[in-house]
């Protein structure tokens, strides 16, 4: 049975716009508060999209399953807490972060050097970088990111991947949470023209859906990222054990067989062996 998710909310590929005033002290009584809530009740909130195939998704046999959603089980195995999943899309997340609402956030966040001024990331335990999805008759007559400029870019609003294609010139068509199919359709029938996003996530929804005649670029590579849990500014405590508990799961494999589970063989945990111009 197909997988009618949306790979589009990534939130490798979220533009984060909450603010922060790092000249501000911050009291001493706001440190810490999230790993306390966790220590109190014996569960951890987590934010998730839910419709991020293959890392956050619903199966039929599962239910809320995926790549970062079973990693973030076993990490609370490791701590010993129970976990409780809340799914709402990648904008969302920032602001249940600040508010409290949840203790971090799991959707293959990219660490940027502008998000880490308003978050704090885990260790890295998924390395991506960016492609393109195009018609396979024509690649959509692209064969740089140069030929980007007036082409219509397909993408859910606020993502890094949206913003690339605009720095290249692209017309942005945004939608809103949608499944797989509708982009890889939209593409097909020249609604759009390309989608940029993570290589990983998009090879397998190309695979998965064959019979739409749709491609990723064979040379469009960009953008190599490292991914991790995202959590509120100043939990130093709950960033050290999750931590902790993620460095053992590097260590002993089973990230590592997590990865090659939901990502067809592959293990995202490693650095990819491309050459980036």
């Amino acid at each position: 049975m197909k997988k009618q998710l949306s790979l589009f909310t990534l939130s490798s590929a979220l533009l984060l716009t909450a603010c922060a005033d790092g000249d501000e002290p911050i009291e001493e009584s706001d440190q810490n508060q999230a790993w306390n809530d966790i220590q109190d009740s014996g569960s951890m909130t987590v934010a998730t999209a839910g419709t991020l195939f293959p890392t956050s998704y619903h199966s039929e046999e599962n239910g809320l399953t995926g790549y970062e959603v079973e990693l973030v089980r076993a990490v609370a195995d490791q701590i010993g807490v129970e976990v409780e999943f809340e799914e709402i899309g990648v904008e969302t997340m920032t602001q249940a972060l600040n508010s409290g609402r949840v203790h971090l956030a799991a959707n293959s966040l990219a660490i940027t050097e502008e998000r880490q001024k308003n978050f704090d990331f885990s260790t890295p335990y998924k390395f991506s970088y960016g492609s393109a999805i195009v018609r396979t008759e024509d690649l959509s007559g692209i064969e740089t990111m140069e030929d980007l400029e007036g082409k219509i870019a397909l993408g859910a609003m606020n993502t890094t991947y949206m913003q690339k294609a605009e720095e290249f010139g692209a017309i942005p068509t945004y939608f809103e949470n949608v499944t797989n199919d509708v982009y890889l359709r939209s593409v097909e029938n020249g609604r759009g023209d390309l989608v940029l996003n993570d290589y990983y996530l998009q090879s397998i929804t190309v695979d998965s859906m064959p019979e739409i005649d749709v491609q990723i670029h064979p040379t469009l590579f960009y953008d190599p990222t490292e991914q991790g849990f995202m959590f509120a500014k100043d939990e130093p405590l709950l960033v050290d054990a999750i931590n902790d508990a993620l460095e053992k799961l590097l260590e002993d494999g089973t990230a590592t067989a997590l990865s090659e589970e939901f990502f067809d063989g592959h293990d995202v945990t490693e650095l990819p062996d491309i050459d980036f111009e």
